[in-house]
């Protein structure tokens, strides 16, 4: 019984584990609309008793889900604190303790129960490619980050000097200026700060050209990642379809 239910759970039944993870799918669609209804000004006590209701059926769903997982995992702690076990866990926890202490109402509690969106990745495959290519530039996407927070400094460093005389209260130091840096870098531009002086503005100009290799390049590795994984994945599959085909070997 436990190897037929664990087959289930963790997606080793081609029959039943789709119904488990469309149900389990519809389970979070139900507690996010529910969360998302529950804020809307005005809304009725009974309507608000209903989607308390459910929350209570969501909440049971998960934490059964919670401990059949436990009991039929291989190894269980592995599972326990592992990601997706974390996120299973803070996916019930809240209400648990919201029993005996009044959490209802805390807006902490709501964003809590919006983790619960992330136990979805545990039935995206596709996020797998995308471990795998993160995996491929892993060693560029860390150069580049360390580059990235080199280039927000000197930013930082360039308009303290250049602003600072003329707005000491936007550009009182060069920590405070960092945030200049990283709106400036990344192409988001505000507008709450701004440089008023010459060469400020000239000095922002060439950062904002250098901002937009900043968002290109950490894409491109990442676009590139994915597709070596693709290709990888179409060779493999085309290899395994070569070898169904072949006709089986003649006995002698």
């Amino acid at each position: 019984m436990r190897k037929r239910i664990g087959k289930i759970v963790w997606g080793g039944s081609a029959r039943w584990s789709h119904h488990f993870e469309y149900a389990v799918l519809g389970v979070i669609l139900v507690s996010m609309v529910a969360m998302s209804v529950a804020t809307i000004p005005g809304i009725s006590l009974n309507t608000l008793r209903v989607l308390q209701f459910l929350e209570v059926i969501v909440v049971v769903i998960f934490t059964i889900e919670y401990g059949i997982r436990i009991w039929t995992a291989e190894k269980p702690l592995r599972y326990i604190f592992s990601f997706l076990g974390i996120v299973d866990l803070i996916a019930i926890v809240p209400f648990w303790l919201a029993t005996g202490v009044n959490l209802q109402g805390a807006r902490a509690f709501r964003f809590i129960q919006m983790i619960r969106m992330l136990k979805v990745l545990r039935y995206m495959k596709a996020l797998n490619r995308l471990e795998h290519a993160l995996r491929l530039v892993r060693e560029e996407l860390i150069i580049f980050g360390v580059l990235a927070v080199i280039l927000i400094f000197i930013t930082a460093v360039g308009i303290y000097h250049f602003e600072n005389g003329a707005q000491p209260e936007a550009f009182p130091s060069i920590p405070q200026s960092i945030w200049f840096s990283v709106v400036s870098l990344t192409g988001v531009g505000y507008g709450d700060v701004t440089p008023v002086t010459l060469g400020g503005k000239i000095f922002t100009s060439f950062i904002l050209i250098i901002g937009l290799g900043i968002v290109a390049v950490p894409t491109a590795l990442i676009v590139s990642g994915l597709t070596r994984v693709r290709l990888l994945h179409t060779l493999s599959d085309n290899q395994e379809n070569d070898a169904d085909l072949q006709p089986p070997a003649r006995r002698k």
